[in-house]
């Protein structure tokens, strides 16, 4: 796997000065915007409110992240100005609201937004998240299977990073129905092993995974602990099957939780985490009562975010160091006067 300059830089933007990727995700519609719609008893939540917590996030917790992911909604209009531009910037590209047929689910971009739109603002990278079930329609998987690769295309033309990030979750069959953003509880490793197979696939062109837990976030014991080799061997898997730099997401999990799916990943070759609600959830359960939530950020969440970062640094492999790479690691090429003359016209 060789990375042209432009991804070459950008995954350098999004990893601290080691190359482990600290990020924080503030890209979050529904997780945010639903509870401040029930508080007020309400179809919507006040724009103004879901910006201002975003804005918060930003401005309290940029010092302990190496990039954070942002939405174009709320986010980078009232946050970005509390960014320092020393950080890597994510930028998300699919909408939340995703289409429920009987064969499954269906995402698709956010209107008006293209990964031209965040290469030119000056955006490191493209998130994307797809929700995938390999049981689902053949349709809604073909669906799927399009709308990242056609994502995966854009991102090679412009020459930026494509992070993204994969999601099981319940059939009309399964037990466990829920629309929320949160891990599909009794998911099966099997579903999640064979999605992460499927867009390992060159075709795709992700550059990095954000993957979840391939077990449910409660089972995960954490490595030494009771049973955790017979868990991690499933993370190895992952891994494996992974075959480019990946990170973990949170999924709405708690911290001790999630701190432990940590410990298998990072000894299965990930190179960090994204996540939000795992780091601010709680702060943002005192809303509206937005002084408790400043503290419970600056303290709580800070804390936090320090023991994993701590974690990261001792465990977790530098993203230029996995194997994909090769000998030497990720590295510039051409590394002599040719560079301007191969370097392609990604406009």
């Amino acid at each position: 796997m060789k990375l042209t300059a432009g991804k070459l830089w950008g995954l350098r933007r999004m990893a601290d000065d080691a190359g482990r990727f600290k990020m924080t995700a503030v890209d979050q519609r529904p997780p945010i915007k639903n509870p401040i719609a029930a508080h007020y008893g309400s179809q919507e939540a006040p724009y103004d409110d879901v910006a201002r917590f975003k804005a918060l996030l930003i401005e309290l917790l940029h010092e302990q992240s190496s990039a954070m992911l942002l939405d174009p909604h709320f986010a980078i209009p009232r946050g970005i100005g509390h960014m320092p531009p020393s950080k890597g910037l994510i930028v998300t590209l699919e909408d939340s609201v995703f289409e429920e047929t009987a064969g499954g689910r269906l995402s698709s971009e956010i209107d008006d937004w293209s990964v031209a739109k965040i290469k030119r603002m000056g955006g490191d990278a493209v998130k994307v998240l797809a929700w995938y079930r390999p049981d689902a329609s053949d349709s809604v998987n073909q669906h799927q299977k399009d709308f990242v690769r056609r994502i995966g295309e854009a991102c090679q033309r412009f020459d930026i990073p494509f992070l993204f990030e994969l999601l099981v979750y319940p059939l009309s069959s399964d037990a466990h129905q829920t629309k929320d953003y949160v891990e599909l509880q009794g998911k099966k490793a099997d579903d999640v092993l064979a999605s992460v197979e499927e867009f390992a696939k060159p075709d795709y062109g992700v550059d990095v995974f954000k993957l979840e837990s391939p077990v449910n976030a409660g089972d995960v014991p954490g490595v030494g602990n009771d049973g955790w080799e017979a868990v991690q061997s499933v993370y190895d898997e992952m891994g494996r099957l992974a075959g480019r730099p990946w990170v973990m997401l949170s999924a709405g999990a708690g911290k001790p939780q999630f701190r432990n799916i940590l410990t298998h990943a990072y000894r299965a070759g990930a190179s960090g985490y994204l996540a939000g609600r795992a780091i601010w959830l709680d702060a943002f359960s005192q809303f509206p009562d937005w002084e408790r939530i400043r503290e419970g950020l600056g303290t709580e969440s800070v804390n936090y975010m320090n023991d994993l970062n701590a974690l990261t640094d001792s465990s977790a492999v530098p993203w230029h160091a996995h194997p994909v790479f090769k000998d030497g690691g990720a590295r510039f090429t051409p590394d002599d006067a040719s560079f301007r003359h191969v370097y392609g016209d990604f406009a």
